[in-house]
Protein backbone atom coordinates (compact mmCIF):
# COMPACT_ATOMS: atom_id res chain seq x y z
CA UNK A 1 0.00 0.00 0.00
CA UNK A 2 1.28 3.43 -0.68
CA UNK A 3 2.49 5.88 1.80
CA UNK A 4 -0.61 7.71 1.03
CA UNK A 5 -3.37 5.29 2.16
CA UNK A 6 -1.22 3.94 5.04
CA UNK A 7 -1.23 7.87 6.06
CA UNK A 8 -4.79 7.80 5.78
CA UNK A 9 -5.87 4.37 6.94
CA UNK A 10 -3.73 5.49 10.36
CA UNK A 11 -5.18 8.92 10.71
CA UNK A 12 -7.27 9.04 14.31
CA UNK A 13 -9.13 12.11 12.36
CA UNK A 14 -10.23 10.12 9.47
CA UNK A 15 -11.21 7.49 11.13
CA UNK A 16 -13.31 9.64 13.47
CA UNK A 17 -14.75 11.70 10.67
CA UNK A 18 -15.87 8.42 8.88
CA UNK A 19 -17.28 7.02 12.26
CA UNK A 20 -19.26 9.88 12.89
CA UNK A 21 -20.54 10.57 9.13
CA UNK A 22 -21.25 7.14 8.46
CA UNK A 23 -22.98 6.54 12.58
CA UNK A 24 -24.83 10.37 11.49
CA UNK A 25 -25.74 8.87 8.16
CA UNK A 26 -27.09 5.14 9.14
CA UNK A 27 -29.05 6.67 12.63
CA UNK A 28 -31.29 9.41 10.23
CA UNK A 29 -31.65 6.11 7.62
CA UNK A 30 -33.18 4.45 10.44
CA UNK A 31 -35.74 6.83 11.83
CA UNK A 32 -37.95 6.93 9.20
CA UNK A 33 -37.97 3.14 8.45
CA UNK A 34 -38.52 2.72 12.77
CA UNK A 35 -41.69 5.72 13.26
CA UNK A 36 -43.12 4.10 9.71
CA UNK A 37 -42.36 0.15 9.47
CA UNK A 38 -45.64 -0.38 7.59
CA UNK A 39 -44.16 1.99 4.62
CA UNK A 40 -40.72 0.39 5.17
CA UNK A 41 -42.33 -2.96 4.50
CA UNK A 42 -44.18 -1.72 1.36
CA UNK A 43 -40.80 -0.35 -0.07
CA UNK A 44 -38.95 -3.95 1.04
CA UNK A 45 -41.80 -5.63 -0.60
CA UNK A 46 -40.92 -3.68 -4.16
CA UNK A 47 -38.13 -5.18 -4.02
CA UNK A 48 -39.23 -8.66 -5.35
CA UNK A 49 -36.80 -10.31 -3.59
CA UNK A 50 -37.58 -11.70 -0.44
CA UNK A 51 -40.26 -14.48 0.68
CA UNK A 52 -43.45 -12.79 1.83
CA UNK A 53 -43.59 -14.44 5.26
CA UNK A 54 -39.70 -12.54 5.91
CA UNK A 55 -40.94 -8.98 4.29
CA UNK A 56 -42.14 -7.97 8.09
CA UNK A 57 -39.48 -9.74 9.94
CA UNK A 58 -37.23 -7.46 7.32
CA UNK A 59 -38.86 -4.50 7.93
CA UNK A 60 -38.46 -4.41 11.59
CA UNK A 61 -35.24 -5.81 12.24
CA UNK A 62 -33.01 -3.55 9.39
CA UNK A 63 -33.97 -0.56 10.93
CA UNK A 64 -32.84 -1.55 14.30
CA UNK A 65 -29.47 -2.92 13.46
CA UNK A 66 -28.95 0.65 11.43
CA UNK A 67 -29.92 2.73 14.54
CA UNK A 68 -27.65 -0.06 16.79
CA UNK A 69 -24.85 0.61 14.63
CA UNK A 70 -25.11 4.08 13.83
CA UNK A 71 -24.86 4.89 17.65
CA UNK A 72 -22.26 2.53 18.21
CA UNK A 73 -19.53 3.80 15.80
CA UNK A 74 -20.71 7.52 16.75
CA UNK A 75 -20.18 6.75 20.60
CA UNK A 76 -17.32 4.83 19.86
CA UNK A 77 -18.36 1.40 21.18
CA UNK A 78 -17.00 -1.76 19.09
CA UNK A 79 -16.67 0.51 16.67
CA UNK A 80 -15.05 -2.00 14.26
CA UNK A 81 -17.87 -4.42 15.06
CA UNK A 82 -20.44 -1.60 13.97
CA UNK A 83 -18.61 -0.93 10.50
CA UNK A 84 -18.67 -4.51 9.85
CA UNK A 85 -22.33 -4.79 10.59
CA UNK A 86 -22.82 -1.96 8.30
CA UNK A 87 -20.87 -2.83 5.39
CA UNK A 88 -22.49 -6.00 5.44
CA UNK A 89 -26.11 -4.27 5.16
CA UNK A 90 -24.86 -1.94 2.47
CA UNK A 91 -23.52 -4.84 0.87
CA UNK A 92 -26.89 -6.59 0.92
CA UNK A 93 -28.53 -3.15 -0.28
CA UNK A 94 -25.98 -3.16 -3.37
CA UNK A 95 -27.07 -6.30 -4.37
CA UNK A 96 -30.78 -6.63 -3.94
CA UNK A 97 -30.10 -2.42 -5.75
CA UNK A 98 -27.87 -4.47 -8.87
CA UNK A 99 -30.46 -6.92 -9.36
CA UNK A 100 -33.39 -4.72 -9.39
CA UNK A 101 -30.92 -2.56 -11.87
CA UNK A 102 -30.37 -5.37 -14.06
CA UNK A 103 -34.28 -6.49 -14.22
CA UNK A 104 -34.72 -2.84 -15.51
CA UNK A 105 -37.02 -2.07 -12.04
CA UNK A 106 -36.22 1.24 -10.18
CA UNK A 107 -37.98 2.41 -7.38
CA UNK A 108 -37.32 4.57 -3.94
CA UNK A 109 -34.86 2.11 -2.38
CA UNK A 110 -36.43 3.47 1.21
CA UNK A 111 -33.18 4.62 2.19
CA UNK A 112 -33.50 8.04 3.72
CA UNK A 113 -37.55 7.99 3.12
CA UNK A 114 -40.69 5.98 3.44
CA UNK A 115 -41.80 6.76 0.05
CA UNK A 116 -44.00 9.72 1.06
CA UNK A 117 -41.56 12.14 0.77
CA UNK A 118 -40.94 12.57 -2.83
CA UNK A 119 -37.31 12.33 -2.29
CA UNK A 120 -36.36 9.37 -4.72
CA UNK A 121 -32.86 9.37 -6.17
CA UNK A 122 -32.01 7.02 -8.90
CA UNK A 123 -30.99 3.67 -8.79
CA UNK A 124 -27.27 4.11 -10.42
CA UNK A 125 -26.48 7.42 -7.77
CA UNK A 126 -27.86 5.48 -5.06
CA UNK A 127 -25.21 2.74 -5.94
CA UNK A 128 -22.77 5.31 -6.04
CA UNK A 129 -23.39 7.13 -2.62
CA UNK A 130 -23.27 3.46 -0.95
CA UNK A 131 -20.12 2.88 -2.59
CA UNK A 132 -18.66 5.91 -0.71
CA UNK A 133 -20.26 4.81 2.56
CA UNK A 134 -18.66 1.41 2.27
CA UNK A 135 -15.18 3.09 1.79
CA UNK A 136 -15.82 5.05 5.36
CA UNK A 137 -16.84 1.54 6.79
CA UNK A 138 -13.33 0.30 5.37
CA UNK A 139 -11.72 2.59 6.53
CA UNK A 140 -13.19 2.58 10.04
CA UNK A 141 -12.56 -1.70 9.78
CA UNK A 142 -8.96 -1.16 8.58
CA UNK A 143 -8.14 1.45 11.21
CA UNK A 144 -5.06 0.28 13.37
CA UNK A 145 -4.56 3.09 15.84
CA UNK A 146 -5.94 4.58 18.69
CA UNK A 147 -9.56 5.65 18.24
CA UNK A 148 -10.64 8.79 19.10
CA UNK A 149 -13.77 9.44 20.63
CA UNK A 150 -15.99 12.69 21.55
CA UNK A 151 -15.03 12.28 25.00
CA UNK A 152 -10.83 12.42 24.29
CA UNK A 153 -8.92 9.09 22.83
CA UNK A 154 -9.96 6.01 23.18
CA UNK A 155 -7.14 3.47 24.26
CA UNK A 156 -9.27 0.61 22.82
CA UNK A 157 -8.54 -0.88 19.34
CA UNK A 158 -12.01 -2.59 18.94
Amino acid sequence: MSNLGQSIIKNSWIELAARWILGLIFIYASLHKILSPADFAKIVYGYDLFPHVFINLIAIIIPFLELIAGLALIIGVYPRSAAIVINGLLLAFMAALTINLIRGHEFDCGCFSAGQSGYSSSTKVTLVRDVIYFVFGLQIVLFEGNRRSYFGRLNSRH
